[in-house]
C-alpha cells in the first residue's frame, strides 16, 4: 500500500502520529533536544486527552521559539525553514479532519528536507519541481515493494520510516507508538549526522 493510501486511511491518532513523527526526524533542524516532543507523543497514548493536545504544542513551540506563523524572510536555509512551518502548521485540535491535512503536509516536507540534505543532491531537482515529484514517489509506494531505484539514500529510507510508522498505528493502535518512536528515533539520530556533517563543511 502507497503512502498516500496509508494516510487516507488512517485514524486520528495514526495521522497525528504521523505527523508528529516526521517533525522528530526533523528536530536536529530546530534546535531542540531530543525529549522536546515527548509530551505530545504521550498525549497520543492510551489515556492521553486530546483535549491538552492544544496546550502541549504551544509550550514546544515556546521552547523552540516557532510561533503559529512562520515568517520566510527571517531563515535563509529552506530545510530549517520546511520544518519550522511543519511545527507551525501543527493542529491546536487532534481530530482526524486537521490531523489528515497536517500529516500529510509533513509528509511531503520531511521527504523534500531529506532531498535537501542528501549530498548527492542536484539543483535539476530542487524547486518548484520537487514536491510534485515526491508526491509521485508517496503515491507509487515503491518503498513498500522494495524498489527504490532513482531514489536518494536518504529520501528512501524516510519514506520507509513514514510507512512504517503508519502501519505499527494501524495495525496496533496505541500500542504501536512505542515502536513508531523508535523508528523516529532512529530517522534523527541519521538526520542529526547529516546536519552535523553539513555544517562542517560550510566552516
Amino acid at each position: 500500500m502507497s503512502l498516500v493510501e496509508l494516510i487516507a486511511q488512517a485514524d486520528e491518532r495514526g495521522l497525528a502520529a504521523s505527523g508528529l513523527a516526521c517533525l522528530d526526524r526533523c528536530m536536529p533542524l530546530l534546535g531542540g533536544d531530543d525529549e522536546v516532543l515527548r509530551p505530545l507523543w504521550a498525549n497520543l497514548a492510551a489515556g492521553g486527552d486530546p483535549a491538552g493536545w492544544g496546550e502541549l504544542l504551544e509550550q514546544v513551540r515556546g521552547k523552540l521559539g516557532i510561533a503559529d506563523v512562520v515568517d520566510d524572510e527571517d531563515i535563509e536555509d529552506e530545510a530549517a525553514l520546511l520544518a519550522r512551518r511543519m511545527l507551525a502548521a501543527a493542529p491546536a485540535v487532534r481530530s482526524a479532519a486537521e490531523a489528515r491535512i497536517w500529516a500529510d503536509a509533513c509528509s511531503v516536507a520531511s521527504l523534500q528536507i531529506h532531498r535537501l540534505l542528501d549530498p548527492a543532491q542536484d539543483d535539476a531537482s530542487s524547486g518548484d519541481a520537487l514536491p510534485q515529484a515526491l508526491n509521485s514517489v508517496r503515491a507509487g509506494g515503491t518503498a513498500v515493494e522494495g524498489r527504490t531505484e532513482g531514489m536518494s539514500p536518504l529520501v528512501a529510507a524516510e519514506l520507509r520510516r513514514q510507512i512504517s510508522v503508519l502501519e505499527l498505528l494501524a495495525g496496533h493502535g496505541a500500542g504501536g507508538l512505542r515502536r513508531a518512536l523508535e523508528v523516529s528515533t532512529e530517522g534523527r539520530r541519521v538526520l542529526r549526522a547529516v546536519v552535523s556533517r553539513r555544517a562542517r563543511g560550510r566552516v
